[in-house]
């Protein structure tokens, strides 16, 4: 089962490395249908990653014989509940990365959880006649950036330092 769970998790970890580097083909070609490539990659890359983020919380638990361990999402293995119930080095640092806002599995998890938001108009201010014509700005509503090809890229080179620094830890002797 372990190898079987290595392997998932290598799989992921090597197929979000292909969609980036189709990615990075579709950013240098001046296709036609280059911008609808680098969606598809930038979104085929996230898949993987979350997967490989999967795969990687499905080896601890199996490791260390959670009854969590062949839950379907990252969720449901990555929270404070699990932790408590059954602690380990390896399942506290990736709770406490996925719940970090600014740490990189969090914003791997928020990114692929927007996935599937349903697409929405950006917000426009409502236009009164009565009003004058000098708007004011407020900053607090900044277009969110897409999110780059060298982000998620330092995203897999983070998990896949994290992937091998826990298989180590994980070697029974």
């Amino acid at each position: 089962m372990a190898n079987e769970l290595y392997t998932r998790t290598n799989q992921k970890l090597f197929f979000a490395g292909l969609a980036l580097e189709a990615w990075r083909s579709a950013e240098s070609t001046r296709a036609m249908n280059a911008q609808a490539r680098i969606q598809a990659e930038r979104e085929a890359a996230l898949f993987h990653l979350y997967g490989a983020v999967l795969g990687i919380a499905h080896e601890i638990a199996g490791y260390y014989r959670l009854p969590q361990a062949g839950a379907p999402r990252v969720d449901m293995l990555l929270n404070a509940d699990v932790l408590a119930a059954a602690p380990s080095p390896e399942l506290a640092e990736m709770v406490e990365l996925a719940q970090s806002p600014e740490a990189w599995l969090a914003r791997l998890l928020a990114a692929y959880a927007a996935l599937f938001q349903p697409p929405s108009e950006p917000k426009k201010a409502k236009v009164d006649p009565t009003q004058p014509l000098i708007q004011t700005v407020n900053v607090g509503d900044e277009v969110p950036v897409e999110l780059g090809n060298d982000e998620l890229e330092a995203w897999r080179k983070s998990l896949k330092e994290l992937v091998l620094r826990f298989r180590a830890s994980l070697t029974e002797l």
